[in-house]
């Protein structure tokens, strides 16, 4: 299969890695000159989860280079600000059959995905991996788990897609009711991304005071009350399930941290700001969130 990975940050380059290493066809894109230029040079450095390492002779391409065509799949995986940027590199090198999917945090992606290549052709993905990009051209497998594909009408790239990512050691499966796997990953995002970004520590020390985890404890129950109230099926005791996820992933940096530290772009409107955006469509109060997405707003600015 002929792939483009939109968008070759530390998901984009696992989940490239991988698939490159499983034989696919595939190109890297990627805005960071500095990661193009080392992953040409010397290949990508994939540190896998069992402590070996990979080095990953992979095609990549940065926005000026011309885009392969016949494109059979095209992954979105850049930061939600970007979604539509690669969207338009998606359609542009997409074949006649071909499809994208996105598995990008928060709320609203494949909207926009859709908006741009059309209804039909524009999947919806989950997962729960981890990845850290350490440097220019070298990337962590951090934290395996479950990724799901939303199901589709005649649900054939939906499964051809679970296929392939299986085959690339990355266990998926179809699944016909997405949005609850969606919102409980926004809902870990919600009490662990802002915190730490905020605060600038690794996910474990939000459990190390009570202030920390009642603010992590309050932005998650906010945005239960909202996905309740949107009739979403979402798991049981999600500030637990929140906690157990700081727990396991203690010394990592969150991707907002690491936007944060970088003086890049967060992904707080499509995560807290989306709770605090759904909550006032609702009438539900949102304040933790609202002050939290403040506050990564004004680190930015």
């Amino acid at each position: 299969m002929r792939i483009l990975i939109c968008g070759a940050g530390a998901m984009g380059s696992l989940f490239g890695g991988l698939l490159h290493r499983a034989g696919e066809e595939l190109w890297l894109l990627s805005h960071w000159a500095e990661h193009v230029a080392r992953i040409r040079s010397e290949g990508l450095t994939l540190h896998q989860l069992d402590g070996t390492t990979l080095r990953l002779n992979i095609p990549i391409l940065d926005y000026n280079d011309p885009l392969p065509r016949e494109i059979d799949l095209a992954f979105i995986s850049v930061k939600s600000a970007d979604t539509d940027d690669a969207a338009t590199q998606a359609h542009a090198a997409l074949a006649a059959h071909g499809v994208a999917i996105t598995m990008q945090n928060g709320l609203g992606n494949r909207e926009r995905l859709a908006r741009v290549v059309g209804e039909r052709r524009a999947l919806l993905g989950v997962t729960s991996h981890g990845a850290t990009l350490l440097g220019p051209g070298e990337v962590r497998h951090a934290g395996s788990g479950h990724t799901a594909i939303a199901a589709q009408p005649d649900g054939v790239w939906a499964r051809r897609i679970a296929a392939l990512l299986t085959a690339a050691g990355i266990e998926s499966e179809v699944e016909q009711e997405i949005a609850p796997l969606l919102w409980n990953k926004l809902l870990v995002n919600i009490g662990i991304n802002a915190l730490t970004a905020i605060l600038d520590l690794p996910n474990g020390a939000l459990l190390t005071t009570e202030a920390r985890r009642a603010l992590l404890r309050d932005a998650v129950e906010e945005g239960a009350a909202v996905a309740r109230a949107k009739g979403i099926a979402i798991a049981p005791n999600p500030v637990a399930r929140t906690e157990a996820v700081a727990r396991a992933t203690a010394l990592n940096v969150s991707s907002m941290r690491a936007d944060v530290q970088r003086g890049v772009a967060t992904e707080i409107d499509v995560i807290n700001g989306a709770i605090v955006r759904e909550g006032a469509a609702l009438a539900i109060p949102t304040p933790v969130n609202a002050m939290l997405t403040r506050l990564v707003q004004a680190k930015g600015e």
